[in-house]
């Protein structure tokens, strides 16, 4: 699996925040977001919890992708991640296994 071109979805533990991003390395992204290394939105807000993640080969792709789910309403962020992750868990586990 690669873990390149992708676009995320974090939550703070309550999930009352949501936070939309794009990498080109999920892995090396999410382990930034869980030690708090960049100042910003999820930091402020303490996402760290992975409940979302699409991939895309190209970077281009996956940043097109991003901007439509970032334009798109709350209820439809839940609705996404809901199809792919039901229970919310946070998928960093799946990632690093």
């Amino acid at each position: 699996m690669s873990y390149y071109n992708c676009v995320y979805i974090i939550t703070n533990k309550y999930r009352t925040v949501l936070y939309t991003g794009v990498t080109n390395n999920l892995l090396r992204r999410v382990w930034e977001h869980k030690n708090k290394l960049e100042e910003g939105f999820t930091n402020k807000y303490n996402c760290d919890q992975l409940v979302y993640y699409e991939f895309h080969e190209d970077i281009r792709d996956a940043i097109e992708r991003e901007k439509k789910i970032k334009s798109g309403s709350r209820k439809d962020k839940i609705d996404l991640i809901n199809k792919k992750n039901p229970e919310w868990k946070d998928l960093w586990g799946d990632l690093v296994v």
